[in-house]
Parts: C-alpha cells; structure tokens; sequence
C-alpha cells in the first residue's frame, strides 16, 4: 500500500475523532442550557454520544449537581486520540 494513501486514511481518522470530540464539548454544554438537550439537535447529540458516556457514568457517579463523567470522558477521548496519532505515526516511519 502507498506511503501516501495510508496516511490520508490515517488522517481522515483523526479528523473524524477531532469531529467527535468538538461534538462531545457541544453536546457538554448543552447540559448547561435549560431544554438544549430535549430538542431534535440535542436528541440527534444524544443518540451519538450518551452510548460513550454511559460507561463513564456507570462508574464515576454525579457529585451533587455536579456530573464529572462527562469531563472524564472528554479527557479519555483526548487520551484515546493523542495515542492514535502516535500509533498512526509509529506506522507510518516503519513503513518510510
């Protein structure tokens, strides 16, 4: 496979995760906004990305009012994104 074409995919990926991510910070916001989330957009959001949070709320429990899941998540995914690219770099070298 071409050098070039891998890492085209390897970039579309990643910028399909950053989607993802600026999505999350979206749909976090919402929260903060009385009835965003029962709307078509915010149900739209919701069906994309309460299937990530769940685990996180499962095990991080609210604090008070206060729901740390989401930041968690947010970080994980930032996590999850940075080590893709260094995998997506690692790759690319061996195979230059």
């Amino acid at each position: 496979m071409d050098i070039g074409l891998l890492a085209t995919i390897f970039n579309f990926i990643l910028i399909v995760v950053q989607i993802y991510y600026y999505g999350m910070i979206v749909y976090f916001f919402m929260s903060w906004i009385p009835n965003a989330r029962e709307n078509k957009f915010g149900q739209f959001l919701s069906k994309i990305y309460e299937p990530f949070l769940e685990p996180f709320r499962k095990i991080i429990p609210p604090i008070g009012f206060i729901d740390i899941s989401s930041i968690v998540a947010i970080i994980a995914l930032v996590l999850f994104q940075r080590g893709l690219a260094n995998i997506f770099n690692l790759i690319i070298s061996n195979l230059a």
